[in-house]
């Protein structure tokens, strides 16, 4: 029997799309299970979330650590320690850095609420609406060393209304983060991502 894909996710915050991917591995259109979620913040909503289905909680706080390798090098420990095959930075606001991306190599995946290349970086919304773009959207990608610049796996694109504000643009995105980034798991979960320099190539299903 093959076991289902073993997933570890990084959070901040509330972690709605922490709640998404739990959702979909609950009604069985996603063959993963969350082996931990980690939190830099022992406030975040998302740790309760994770408690609330049995999934173990745990809070790393990033100010016990001497540096980003060091924070970095005690996730590893512990997302090694629970088996995790796949990362998942879900509202996780720190920089990774090569000591965490190279534990896992093309096996970090991020959601970011832009169409990149378009916007990368925080307040992607803001950005997006003072451009004056007609659309916008989410994009999962594949973490590097730069900021929102690892190979792009998926995208989901919204319109951008005329009467739009940071708010409503960014609860029109996060609908299709709450659909892109299981879709994204999925599909790794599958085998049916092959990493080619800086593409993503998407491989048919049997």
């Amino acid at each position: 029997m093959i076991q289902p894909l073993a997933v570890g996710v990084l959070v901040s915050g509330n972690g709605s799309n922490l709640q998404a991917i739990i959702d979909r591995i609950e009604d069985g259109s996603l063959p993963a299970r969350i082996v931990c979620v980690i939190s830099n913040k022992a406030d975040a909503f998302g740790l309760e979330r994770a408690r609330k289905h049995g999934v173990p909680a745990i809070h790393i706080d990033h100010s016990a650590h001497g540096g980003r390798e060091s924070y970095d090098a005690a996730l590893v420990e512990t997302l090694r320690s629970h088996g995790v095959q796949l990362v998942v930075l879900a509202g996780f606001m720190r920089i990774v850095t090569p000591v965490l991306l190279d534990a896992f190599p093309n096996a970090v995946m991020n959601i970011h609420p832009a169409l990149l290349p378009a916007f990368p970086g925080l307040h992607a919304q803001a950005q997006a609406l003072r451009y004056g773009v007609k659309f916008s959207g989410c994009t999962v990608h594949f973490v590097d060393e730069g900021t929102d610049t690892g190979p792009i796996i998926i995208q989901a694109a919204v319109p951008v209304m005329d009467d739009d504000d940071e708010a409503s643009l960014s609860a029109r995105i996060q609908r299709e983060e709450h659909r892109a980034y299981p879709e994204a798991i999925r599909l790794f979960a599958a085998k049916r991502l092959r990493i080619e320099g800086r593409k993503v190539s998407i491989l048919q299903g049997a």
